[in-house]
């Protein structure tokens, strides 16, 4: 099992900033997030490799970036834009390679006020 500590979740007005960060253990090689909204299943928000190949949610790209600090073993989410409808709980993700193995941490909630 691989502990992924999230934090930097909050409350923020429509069209602010914030930033998630997600801290593993131990190497990853695909780390990123998931969100899940009241009411509704969890879906993509973005995921990175630590080749820095990433992938989007169509609905989200140009205003989400998703990068990771290899040396850290951490993923961050940079949000901007926010809309009310970004309000969810973030979860981070993380799958090895080998054996395909998937972690996921407690979740942030974000929370955007319109």
């Amino acid at each position: 099992q691989v502990h992924l500590v999230e934090s930097g979740g909050g409350l923020v007005q429509a069209g602010g900033s914030l930033r998630l960060s997600c801290a593993a253990a131990t190497n990853i090689f695909t780390m990123g997030w998931y969100r899940q909204a009241p009411g509704k299943q969890r879906e993509l928000v973005a995921v990175i490799t630590r080749a820095y190949t990433t992938n989007y949610a169509d609905s989200l790209k140009g205003r989400f970036t998703i990068s990771r600090d290899n040396d850290k073993n951490t993923v961050y989410l940079q949000m901007n834009s926010l809309k009310s409808e970004d309000t969810a709980v973030y979860y981070c993700y993380g799958k090895r390679v080998i054996g395909g193995y998937e972690y996921w941490g407690q979740g942030t909630q974000v929370t955007v006020s319109s």
